[in-house]
């Protein structure tokens, strides 16, 4: 597929303060950008970043089609330029728009789009320590009509924003009884905006109360603990990695599979299982050692520092010699190119800037 190119004239990186910024806030100089109309994707082009003009019925603002990735892209220690899993991510987007019956991407669109777009905006990527290029790919319905019904006209765009650490300091969770954030048989393994928008409103009552994010439970009895905020879940107990099972109401994150291969690798003992909030409780209580974090694209790895469950705060290790930290280093490492990428994680760019 042929992806046209439309060259900005002045860059804004050379302005742009990597010391202090907000992530998402600024986008970088330019943007992929492609049609799909009459049953196929065309006019394909990286263009400098702008507004969009859409009809206000357009159908993403009435029926929730619209479909999400994100992904990031590192400066290697040698200088090279790499895409995390980008093969992955692809894949993933495919099973969020066939769950929300929106046509699927192209390899050579996805692809070789999100390629040629960071080879563009390579020097938004940092030398500083952390940093990263965060890609974020989306999916729009376009077709202006009203009417409860699959949209025949869709967008896909690309963008990007520079990133540093997202969460700065350990987490303060609440463990969410009431609200539900996906149910068996809904989309909740998709990507999809409305599972963001439904999880605001007990988020924030949850913000109120001082703590930073909720802690997920399943939605038939609210014992079994599946995600945190935007971002998989994961628990040390005495040595013991222990995450919840993808499916229907658990993203299959792809932070989550890597640092799963890495444990394996490294022999630790892991089991994917249901984990009850009773189980966690008895752990405490029993004076286990217990690490608990969440695992994402944008955190990588988010430790929890309290975590308020029932009424009472518990505790988990935060320590320097956590064992969460050691994932973090060797998966850091990896994309970094300071380790050798036996996994074939790494979609490595020679491109050179074009301007």
């Amino acid at each position: 597929m042929e992806i046209k190119l439309q060259l900005k004239q002045n860059n804004s990186v050379d302005q742009f303060n990597f010391d202090q910024f907000q992530f998402g806030v600024e986008a970088t100089d330019h943007m992929l950008v492609a049609k799909y109309k009459d049953g196929q994707w065309e006019s394909a082009t990286i263009r400098p970043f702008e507004s969009l003009q859409i009809s206000p019925l357009a159908m993403c603002l009435h029926y929730g089609q619209t479909v999400f990735e994100g992904l990031k892209a590192y400066k290697q220690v040698n200088g090279d330029l790499s895409i995390f899993r980008l093969d992955r991510h692809h894949a993933r987007m495919n099973e969020s728009l066939r769950r929300m019956a929106m046509p699927e991407l192209p390899e050579a669109l996805f692809c070789e789009g999100i390629k040629q777009l960071v080879g563009l905006e390579q020097d938004w990527i940092s030398d500083l320590e952390g940093y990263s290029l965060y890609i974020r790919p989306f999916m729009i319905a376009t077709e202006e009509r009203l009417g409860v019904s699959i949209s025949k006209e869709y967008l896909f765009m690309v963008v990007c924003t520079p990133m540093a650490a997202y969460y700065s300091k350990p987490l303060k969770v609440k463990v969410e009884r009431q609200y539900t954030r996906a149910a068996k048989g809904g989309v909740g393994a998709a990507k999809n905006g409305g599972n963001y928008g439904a999880a605001y409103y007990p988020a924030n009552l949850a913000q109120q109360e001082g703590f930073d994010q909720v802690i997920w439970t399943d939605g038939r009895d609210h014992e079994y603990v599946e995600e945190s905020g935007t971002m998989n879940l994961m628990f040390i107990i005495d040595g013991k990695l222990i995450t919840p099972p993808v499916g229907e109401t658990v993203l299959a994150g792809v932070t989550r599979d890597a640092l799963l291969t890495l444990a394996k690798d490294l022999r630790w003992d892991v089991e994917e299982r249901p984990i009850s909030l009773s189980e966690i409780k008895m752990a405490f209580e029993s004076g286990k050692k217990v690490e608990a974090f969440g695992v994402g694209t944008a955190a990588v790895i988010a430790p929890f520092e309290q975590i308020h469950m029932d009424g009472v705060d518990y505790f988990p290790s935060v320590d320097a010699d956590a064992k969460m930290f050691q994932l973090k280093q060797q998966l850091t490492a990896i994309r970094s190119g300071e380790q050798t990428d036996k996994f074939g994680w790494n979609t490595l760019l020679n491109a050179p800037v074009l301007g």
